[in-house]
């Protein structure tokens, strides 16, 4: 009976690795090459070794764009921490019968593609779309709200899609909670506000990085999202990458743009690791 269980776990392990070499390793390694290459207008690129391309990201043009993008990442990741956390706080305190129904809630949204949800929040949002037309119909405005193609569109839109993505992680952590050291802490005479400052926050601190990573690393690259929601003049990193490699056909610096974009990702990811090494090890990284 062993000879067919290892056969088969060989067979799925061999799978597993030419489907990464094939669809993952390749096709980033082709991206890597191709942003140390040269333009060309007849065949996209030219063999000739450069580093022009990430020097072009030092331009003040392209340097704008993304200090533009990790703003509205940024800003979109703390509209979705706060709401997140108290949703995911208040959904622990619920009785263990009603959770998954919640949770089930929660996930539903991801079984519609997020495009479709964008254009839906487009026409929510929109000057003669429904917000305009309660609030209109409810007195508490007497003109339409201009609410599409600005930053807040687009920020709403991030926080529309990504919210989830901070819920979960805290959700995580804070079941995972010890109630112990907050009867602990209650025993010493600490109320409500101080146990939740200082003992709930720092202990799933964990969950609410993982859950700000999962939605500022996406929230760079949803080109979709400002150019449905923002227009021309809200760009984010994945606007500029996409029109290099569909409009401009510069693929050298696309791709450059890109494995920028990566190591970023990268960078965060060892803070967030090296972030919860320390929080798990009381203080002493190993």
């Amino acid at each position: 009976m062993k000879k067919p269980a290892n056969l088969l776990q060989n067979l799925v392990i061999t799978v597993v690795v030419a489907w990464l070499v094939l669809f993952v390793f390749l096709p980033n390694l082709m991206i890597i090459i191709t942003s140390f290459l040269t333009r060309d207008d007849s065949e996209l690129v030219k063999l000739i070794f450069t580093l022009d391309n990430y020097t072009r990201l030092f331009d003040p043009l392209y340097a704008q764009v993304m200090l533009h993008s990790l703003n509205m990442a940024l800003i979109a990741t703390i509209c979705c921490l706060i709401p997140g956390y108290l949703f995911a706080f208040t959904l622990v305190q619920l009785p263990q019968k009603i959770r998954p129904l919640l949770l089930f809630l929660l996930i539903v949204p991801f079984w519609t593609n997020s495009l479709i949800r964008i254009y839906g929040l487009k026409l929510f949002l929109s000057t003669r779309g429904y917000l305009n037309d309660f609030l209109l119909w409810s007195g508490l405005i007497e003109t339409p709200l201009r609410i599409m193609y600005t930053p807040v569109a687009v920020i709403l839109g991030l926080v529309y899609i990504l919210l989830p993505f901070m819920i979960l992680p805290i959700y995580a952590s804070l079941e995972k909670l010890d109630r112990s050291y907050i009867e602990a802490a209650r025993d010493l005479g600490a109320n409500k506000r101080q146990t939740f400052i200082r003992i709930v926050v720092p202990l799933t601190m964990p969950g609410i990085i993982a859950g700000c990573l999962l939605v500022l690393l996406p929230a760079m690259g949803m080109f979709y999202v400002a150019d449905l929601m923002g227009g021309a003049k809200n760009l984010l990193i994945g606007n500029v990458i996409k029109s290099q490699f569909l409009n401009q056909r510069d693929w050298p610096f696309g791709a450059a743009t890109s494995i920028t974009l990566t190591l970023l990702m990268g960078v965060l990811l060892w803070i967030y690791y090296r972030s919860a090494k320390l929080l798990n090890s009381g203080g002493e990284l190993g």
